[in-house]
């Protein structure tokens, strides 16, 4: 009794404290960005102005990296998405929180043993003759050891979830929520409410490991009809809420080029594969979409026997998915096939369609999905990103843009963001693997899978109409594939253009034309 009321004691004090660091913070943060500013609209000189600012931002982002690495848990799950924000955050904000992708939290051996004898209702040796006693992994929500099921001999990954999470989850959102709430009262321009209500929606279901493996076998059984792409699932053993058991699965980093390069893996082909498999769960019919692709969660392995490729992708943490509307996925498709056209007019109907994005912050959003300036995307977005490309983007943001493009993401469906945040995440991925290629060969691959997307709705529209045998019908057939023809020949034709090269061992070049 008395060791109980010890503990909600104990408790109670540590909720107050979690509580004092955000609101301490919180304050500390906004009176220093009001007299900044104040202070800024005071000077004259550009380059001064400038560097109050950047001032300011570097010493809020200091705080509050010390409060959410201090509180941990969700909250440094909330670093590491803020960390990879650059298109939307200052370079003070994102840089100075990338130190939590490595520094996670690491719970004790004696815990996990705890909540697995709480959450299965077995002791830990009981189901395994090994089980590593420091994780391989860790990572804000959870760890991953290497251990032995007792039974079979096989050996198995286990990913716990740390086991303080399921104390401070509810109070910890709730934080959350009043952070971002709070902001808006007082940056009314800058309202980021919509990040928390993401996380209130995902983190729940992040949280449940029983989510993460039906994840994982919806994912295996869908890419086990497509075996000439090599993406590898391990295999669920079981799940609980809190405990989930997988087949071990191992590969190295993506960007690890000088294991790729030494083990004769085509860092093009490594780009392409990606391509092919992301685009497959946006547009592929009832396929899940994996939005957490970051380089942590996908490994990279040679396979010699397998056909095709020398190499398996393998891919981790299923926990964050969605599925994608067909109506939206085929919105999506002509979208991008009007911005790889440069079509204006057919850009500004579909963006409406997909984001419901008004004209006004048309060109906005339309660099947020592709990554590049509006310039570009008005012209040929085929053409690679240079330095200056970079450059003008950046300005752009600091000039005022940032609060406009802020509102915007708040107005878009979460779907959306879900979308942008895979695009962003993949893109890093391949501008890691610094490919020879640049960017034709993705947009052709997109351009493949939107074709047979907008393939696959004419075909119905058809059959709406009566037989396809028909004749007038069957004209409108042959037209939709001529279309889809057109894609697919131009893409072998570049496919074969760059076997032939390395053959002869050029590097790549981007010398297509566009999809018109």
């Amino acid at each position: 009794m008395l060791l109980s009321v010890g503990d909600d004691v104990r408790n109670g004090y540590d909720a107050i404290e979690r509580t004092g660091r955000v609101a301490a913070t919180l304050v500390l943060c906004i009176n220093d960005y009001r007299t900044t500013l104040n202070q800024r609209e005071k000077l004259e000189d550009a380059e001064e102005k400038e560097h109050v600012l950047k001032a300011c931002h570097k010493r809020c982002a200091e705080r509050t990296l010390k409060v959410l690495e201090k509180n941990g848990g969700i909250f440094i799950k909330l670093g590491q998405h803020l960390s990879a924000m650059n298109y939307l955050l200052p370079a003070e904000w994102t840089t100075t929180f990338i130190p939590l992708q490595d520094r996670c939290p690491v719970s004790s051996f004696e815990s996990i043993e705890q909540m697995f004898r709480k959450d299965t209702g077995e002791e830990l040796w009981d189901y395994f003759s090994e089980f590593s006693p420091e994780p391989i992994g860790a990572a804000s929500l959870a760890q991953v050891h290497l251990a032995t099921i007792k039974e079979t001999g096989q050996k198995v990954a286990v990913k716990v979830q740390h086991p303080s999470l399921e104390q401070w989850s509810k109070l910890d959102m709730s934080l959350t929520s009043f952070t971002f709430s709070t902001l808006k009262r007082f940056f009314p321009e800058y309202d980021l409410e919509w990040l928390s209500s993401e996380i209130e929606v995902s983190l729940p279901i992040e949280l449940d490991f029983r989510c993460e493996a039906e994840n994982a076998r919806r994912t295996k059984e869908y890419f086990a009809r497509i075996p000439e792409l090599p993406l590898v699932i391990p295999d669920v053993v079981w799940a609980k809420r809190r405990i989930l058991v997988m087949a071990y699965e191992t590969g190295r980093r993506l960007d690890d080029l000088e294991y790729l390069d030494s083990n004769g893996i085509d860092r093009d082909e490594v780009s392409a594969t990606l391509a092919r498999i992301f685009n497959e769960m946006i547009f592929g019919d009832g396929a899940p979409l994996h939005c957490d692709p970051h380089g942590g969660n996908i490994a990279i392995r040679k396979n010699p026997a397998r056909r095709g490729a020398n190499f398996d992708i393998i891919l981790y943490d299923h926990g964050l998915y969605r599925d994608i509307p067909q109506s939206l996925r085929r919105s999506y498709a002509k979208m991008w096939l009007a911005i790889i056209d440069g079509d204006m007019e057919r850009m500004k109907r579909y963006v409406t369609e997909v984001a419901g994005v008004g004209e006004d912050k048309f060109p906005l959003f339309a660099s947020a999905i592709t990554g590049r300036d509006f310039s570009v995307v008005s012209s040929s977005i085929l053409k690679p990103k240079d330095a200056s490309e970079q450059k003008a983007m950046s300005g752009a943001l600091q000039d005022g843009l940032l609060a406009d493009l802020v509102q915007m993401l708040g107005q878009v469906p979460r779907i959306i963001l879900l979308i942008l945040k895979t695009n962003d995440l993949t893109r890093s991925l391949d501008e890691n693997l610094r490919t020879r290629q640049g960017p034709v060969r993705q947009f052709l691959i997109l351009a493949r899978y939107c074709t047979r997307t907008v393939f696959h709705e004419q075909l119905e529209e058809i059959r709406r109409r009566g037989s396809l045998y028909w004749p007038p019908n069957a004209l409108r057939v042959l037209a939709a594939w001529l279309g889809l023809l057109r894609v697919e020949i131009k893409l072998e034709a570049f496919e074969l253009w760059i076997g032939v090269k390395r053959m002869f061992g050029y590097k790549n070049s981007s010398v297509l034309g566009g999809m018109a």
